[in-house]
This record gives structure tokens, sequence and C-alpha cells, in this order.
């Protein structure tokens, strides 16, 4: 192989796409020993099971701020990024891997509300120690892991 040919595989090399990982961010909203969950409807994707109000992270956007902006569309909260702690971290293998960013606050505007009620047919607050059986199951482990004090952990593998 000459020079040319060398310099165009390396060249090659170097462009090819480093693995990528897709960020979610959760939010898990505590109330009087109670957790707010959402029940997925004509998503395409656990459909019929309760999660969290959650979202996928754009590029260009941090994470709190990724979450905020999900509180006002899926919940219709004001959530300040600043008042959000980051409670928990998991890295889960789905079809993609994923890293679900969890948080949670104890201030925001507003009272939770179903605003996509086209994804989502209930909206309520539920014992965080008695969580209904149809949960997507990396949102209970989850929570259960965040309720033991758990920062980190993986799921799927």
């Amino acid at each position: 192989m000459g020079p040319i040919e060398v310099l165009r595989l390396i060249i090659r090399r170097l462009r090819q796409d480093r693995f990528k990982v897709i960020p979610e961010a959760h939010l898990l909203l505590f109330k009087d020993n109670q957790v707010l969950l959402l029940k997925r409807e004509h998503t395409g994707y656990e459909d019929g099971k309760y999660g969290v109000i959650a979202g996928h992270i754009d590029g260009g956007e941090p994470a709190r701020q990724a979450m905020c902006r999900e509180a006002r569309e899926e919940g219709g909260i004001l959530v300040e990024p600043d008042s959000l702690t980051l409670c928990h971290v998991m890295h889960r293998k789905a079809t993609q891997e994923r890293v679900s960013f969890f948080f949670t606050t104890q201030r925001w505007v507003g009272e939770p509300r179903n605003m996509e009620p086209e994804k989502c047919s209930d909206l309520s607050w539920f014992r965080s120690d008695a969580l209904p059986p149809n949960m997507v199951p990396y949102v209970r482990v989850a929570i259960e892991r965040v309720r033991r004090g758990e920062s980190y952990s993986e799921f799927g593998w």
C-alpha cells in the first residue's frame, strides 16, 4: 500500500463516527410520600404502563434545561433549572444504549396536569412505596433505587 492509500485510510478512520449514546431526562416529583406518574398511551413504547415526566435531551441543550422543558410540555409545571437535583443516573440498554438522568425538585409552579392527552391517559400521584404493577420496568427500578439512596444503576444488560 502506497503513502496516498495509507493517508486515505487514516482519513477514513478519523471520519468514522464514535459510539453514541442517547441521553434522557426524567423528573421524579415527590409529595407526601407520593410520586407523580403518567400512563403512556399511543406512543409505540411501553403503552399502558406508568412512567414519569421525561424526554430526550436535545443537542446543545443542558440536561437541566431539557428537564424544565419536558416538565412544562408534559406536566404543565414550571421548574427552574437551579432547583433541580440530580438524584440518579442509569446506564441502560434497550434497542440502543441510553443514559437516563433522574432529577428531583421540591419547588415547582403550577399543579401538574396532563398536557399531552394524545400520549398520556392518566397523570396521578401514587404512593412511592406501593407503585402500580404496570410500570415501565426501568422507571420502577430507578424509583426504588432513589428511595434507597443509590445514585447509579445499570439496567437491561
